[in-house]
C-alpha cells in the first residue's frame, strides 16, 4: 500500500538554515495508519527544491532576470514572444534540466529577489540524508524536487531533480509481463513517480514543501546512487533535442 503524508510546522527557512535539523523533530512526529510513528530506512523524503535552494542562499536580487537565464544555462532549445513583450525562454541548465526560465523562480519570495534552483541538487539530497541518518538512525531514500511544464501536455507536475539512496529508474527489461512476454524496453522514472506522488499531499499552496512517501516499491540502497543525472538523456538519444 502507498502511503504519503506530508508533516505541518515547518520553520522559515533561510540561509543556512540546517534542514536535516529542522526536518528531524517532524519526520520523527509522524504517525502512520498502523500506529507506528517515525520514518524508516524504507521510506522516501521528498523535499521541494525551493526550500532547499533557500537554505543554500540561492536566493538572489532580480534586476536583470535574463542575464540570471543565461547564467544558470548552458544553451537555449526554444523561445516564444508574447504579446505583452515578455519573452517566454526553454532551456537547459547546467544540472541537464530542460526548463521554463531555467527554473528561476519569483513566487513565494520578497519583492525585488527570485530564487535559483540549488547548485547541486544530487549533493544537496546526500547532504540531508546523510543529516537525517545522524539524527534519526536510519536512511531513507531523499528526492528534491522541482516543478515542471511538459511537453505535449496542458499543467504542471513534479519531478526529482536530486536523489539520494534510490536509482532514479527501474529498469523492468527482461522482466515478464502478465502474459509470459519479456519486456524489452520498459523503464520506469520511479523517482519521479514519488515526486509527483509526495506533491498531492504536500500540494502547491499548502505550505508544505516536504513530504514522506512510504510503500512505493522503490529499493533504497545503503549507498547514495547516481542520482537524478541519471534520468537525463544523453543528446544521442534524444530525439526532441531541439525546439521550434
Amino acid at each position: 500500500m502507498l502511503l504519503a503524508q506530508a508533516p505541518e510546522g515547518l520553520p522559515q527557512i533561510t540561509s543556512g538554515t540546517d534542514l536535516a535539523a529542522v526536518l528531524t523533530p517532524l519526520l520523527a512526529g509522524l504517525v502512520w495508519p498502523d500506529g507506528s510513528t517515525g520514518i524508516t530506512g524504507e521510506d522516501v523524503v521528498v523535499i521541494a527544491s525551493k526550500i532547499v535552494a533557500k537554505a543554500e542562499g540561492r536566493l538572489v536580487r532580480a534586476e536583470d532576470r535574463e542575464s540570471l537565464i543565461d547564467a544558470e544555462s548552458v544553451r537555449e532549445v526554444a523561445r516564444r514572444e508574447n504579446p505583452d513583450g515578455t519573452v517566454l525562454r526553454i532551456v537547459e541548465t547546467h544540472h541537464g534540466l530542460v526548463l521554463a526560465a531555467a527554473g528561476i523562480d519569483a513566487s513565494n519570495v520578497p519583492a525585488g529577489t527570485v530564487l535559483l534552483l540549488p547548485e547541486d541538487p544530487d549533493e544537496s539530497a546526500r547532504r540531508i540524508r546523510r543529516g537525517l541518518n545522524v539524527r534519526l538512525g536510519v536512511r531513507p531514500g531523499v528526492i528534491v524536487t522541482d516543478t515542471v511544464g511538459r511537453p505535449w501536455r496542458r499543467g504542471i507536475a513534479d519531478i526529482a531533480i536530486g536523489v539520494a539512496g534510490l536509482h532514479p529508474i527501474a529498469d523492468l527489461r527482461g522482466v515478464s509481463d502478465s502474459h509470459g512476454r519479456e519486456l524489452q524496453v520498459t523503464t520506469v522514472a520511479i523517482a519521479d513517480e514519488i515526486a509527483a506522488a509526495a506533491d498531492l499531499v504536500k500540494g502547491k499552496v499548502a505550505g508544505r514543501p516536504v513530504a514522506v512517501v512510504r510503500g512505493s516499491g522503490a529499493r533504497i540502497v545503503p549507498d547514495d546512487g547516481p542520482g537524478a543525472r541519471a534520468v537525463v538523456r544523453s543528446p544521442e538519444e534524444d530525439m526532441f533535442r531541439t525546439g521550434t
